[in-house]
């Protein structure tokens, strides 16, 4: 994926859905649930959401982590959502005819669904440290604390 200026480019890749016949606003709420998220826990939580645009964002997100796979040859376990947006796409307009000869328009709106991932550092699974006993006190000391209490 190209950068702007000196940053540097990290592996990536992306998928576009265009013309989706979701409204751009409902279909935003789905995605901003996955940005940032690791590709295999945004797959998840997309699996699981109960809005109707999670269908059309899994399957632009299995894409663009599939893109990464085959043509990047990045492992889907190190892929991290860098990237989702949603643009407004052309609407459809309808026509609803209403009482006394009026018609009422009907917008139908669509949107164009962007999600890029990119490859990070797969998470490794931190040891826990050993803890170690606080070191006990001599027993000189304790001996010399009870005798100046008498």
């Amino acid at each position: 994926m190209p950068g702007k200026g000196d940053a540097p480019v990290l592996p990536g890749a992306r998928a576009v859905a265009r013309h989706v016949r979701i409204s751009p606003m409902k279909a935003r709420r789905v995605v901003n649930l996955v940005r940032g998220l690791p590709a295999k826990e945004a797959l998840t939580v997309l699996q699981f959401a109960p809005q109707a645009a999670s269908e059309q964002v899994y399957k632009v997100l299995a894409s663009a982590i599939a893109n990464a796979e085959n043509n990047e040859r990045l492992d889907p376990d190190a892929l991290l959502v860098s990237e989702a947006f949603v643009d407004e796409g052309p609407t459809m307009k309808r026509f609803q005819p209403r009482a006394q000869g009026r018609a009422f328009r009907i917008r139908k709106r669509t949107c164009h669904i962007t999600v890029a991932v990119e490859a990070v550092a797969p998470a490794t699974p931190r040891k826990a440290a050993k803890k170690t006993a606080p070191a006990k006190a001599a027993p000189a000391e304790t001996q010399s604390n009870t005798e100046g209490a008498e």
